[in-house]
């Protein structure tokens, strides 16, 4: 489908909102005529109300603003054409082998993902403003050759004028979810006013000595509802329409990305997209924010920076995932197709002319492309990766303290959580003791043969709750090794006697002072939950060494 017939389809899902939302007056409004002209005078007037309310979310949406404003778009970083020359001159040799205008700005994110955008108007008859939004874990993690394809993808929405077609899309969209989202919010308080007006009627019954009857909302805001199910309806049709051309657009795209930058790189390119965005949850969670909690974040620079560190340590544990791609499930409201079947579809296509006989999976020499870090490609690396922080982080957290290397942020971060520990365990055993729950209350309990009285005061499932004897200590003990494994650690911790080894491609080691066997916490816990509670090691594990 051209874009012109894409334009006139928008424009037809657009009125037909509109459309559906005359009728619906159309409809009140007739009702309304017919009730005073038939109906007694008061049930008209009350019914007549009913149906004003009812069209306040339906004249709220057909007049609902569109567009989309600068808080709409992901924060990030401009990168400027005298700053970035580098950058730009690739972006722009791009947009002209695809054979369309270059965006007018280019935006580095802290996201793994590109897109473009077009400020056009009139839907789409006139170009408007347009901004490349790149991520830097895409440039952390791609080559030249796959960053290229990636740019190239971008470029072909501008080229078959998919961007054009934005604005009136969202509008469309945004008109119906809000006009639903209203209908919903109305049909909840006027079921959460009836149950209220219920609840006083029963605080009435019972100050007269009266039982009080049951609490049901029952059809409260069922019109709000219906209303809410038929906007619904044409919502879906419009979401199919429109967003089965969205995956159509996305096979065009990579259609020219393999044109311009070659079919192995722009297949490798969605191999490797899934993977990194999967290691970038992974290293925001383990390493960047692991301080969050405690207020501390990485040196400067390093927020987004350590990124590229945890890619190269662990280069080796990613390589099989690129082979693995995403099992997706198809959806008719699924934006994009799945990643698998983009990749099948590229790989089909005869190498094009950029490729070179040499070249493999993973990139392409031709084109202006090779196989260096895309990172390389701006000007100053440390420098933008240390301004992307201040432009994507929010105000609290830029004003964090910094740890001054990587292993002092796991050192303070993890002495921190261990001393801010609130597991089960303690939680039982100050519910148990009445006491603070310390190691040194809980080395009295077990002493005095309460371990399992206490075991029953942690969150249990059905069948351990019911079980006695030896079949309860089974079951339950897993549970008590962890909280007081965690115990033990939390006190250690706070004894500074508990040290942790940094490292980008293993998780984190922690070692005890002074090491030995006589100092092993697993043996010592095993030994404090057995049959027969011997805790007698815990004590010298804890008894401080210097003593």
């Amino acid at each position: 489908m051209g874009a012109s017939l894409r334009a006139l389809r928008a424009l037809a899902l657009l009125a037909g909102f509109h459309l559906l939302g005359f009728v619906v007056l159309g409809t009140l409004a007739g009702a309304d005529y017919a009730l005073f002209r038939w109906a007694p005078a008061s049930l008209a007037v009350k019914l007549t109300v009913v149906s004003l309310l009812l069209a306040i979310p339906v004249v709220r949406g057909m007049f609902m603003l569109g567009g989309r404003g600068p808080d709409d778009y992901p924060s990030g970083l401009s990168a400027d054409p005298d700053t970035e020359p580098e950058l730009w001159r690739t972006v722009r040799e791009l947009a002209e082998q695809v054979g369309t205008r270059a965006p007018d700005a280019i935006v580095l994110t802290a996201e793994v993902n590109a897109a473009v955008t077009e400020e056009a108007r009139l839907l789409g008859l006139l170009p408007g403003r347009r901004l490349l939004f790149l991520g830097v874990p895409l440039l952390q993690g791609l080559d030249q050759a796959q960053l290229r394809s990636v740019v190239a993808h971008e470029l072909g929405h501008y080229s078959n004028s998919d961007t054009r077609l934005g604005p009136a899309i969202r509008r469309g969209r945004d008109q119906m979810l809000g006009t639903i989202r209203d209908f919903e919010a109305r049909a909840d308080r006027t079921r959460d006013k009836e149950r209220a007006r219920q609840e006083r009627r029963n605080e009435k019954r019972a100050a007269k000595g009266r039982s009080a009857r049951e609490v049901d909302p029952g059809g409260a805001g069922f019109t709000y509802r219906a209303l809410a199910r038929l906007y619904t309806g044409y919502a879906k049709l419009s979401l199919r329409a429109t967003l089965a051309d969205a995956r159509r657009q996305e096979y065009a795209a990579d259609a020219t990305a393999a044109r311009i930058a070659g079919r192995d790189a722009t297949a490798a390119a969605l191999r490797e997209i899934p993977v990194l965005d999967s290691a970038h949850g992974f290293y925001l969670r383990s390493y960047a924010l692991m301080g969050t909690d405690s207020g501390l974040l990485p040196p400067r620079g390093a927020v987004f920076g350590g990124f590229g560190e945890l890619l190269s340590a662990r280069a080796l544990q990613l390589l099989p995932l690129r082979d693995e791609l995403p099992d997706e499930q198809v959806s008719p409201y699924d934006s994009h197709p799945p990643v698998a079947d983009r990749v099948r579809r590229i790989e089909e296509l005869p190498p094009s002319p950029v490729e070179s006989p040499a070249a493999g999976t993973g990139g392409t020499a031709g084109a202006g492309g090779g196989k260096g870090s895309a990172l390389d490609l701006l000007t100053g690396p440390a420098r933008t990766l240390a301004e992307l922080e201040e432009a994507v982080l929010t105000p609290d957290a830029r004003a964090m303290r910094r740890a001054a290397d990587w292993p002092e942020l796991l050192t303070e971060s993890s002495r921190a959580r261990l001393g801010a520990l609130d597991s089960p365990l303690h939680r039982a055993l100050a519910d148990y003791t009445g006491d603070l729950p310390t190691m040194a209350v809980l080395l009295r309990v077990i002493d005095d043969g309460q371990l399992w009285q206490l075991a029953r005061r942690l969150p249990l499932s059905d069948r351990t709750a019911e079980v006695t004897g030896r079949a309860f200590q089974e079951l339950v003990r897993p549970a008590l090794a962890n909280g007081v494994t965690g115990m033990v650690l939390a006190e250690l911790a706070g004894r500074s006697r508990l040290s942790w080894t940094f490292s980008w491609s293993e998780a984190a080691e922690v070692r005890l002072a002074p090491e030995g066997a006589e100092h092993d916490p697993e043996a010592a816990v095993a030994a404090a939950l057995a049959d027969r509670p011997d805790t007698e090691p815990l004590k010298r594990l804890l008894l401080d060494p210097a003593r």
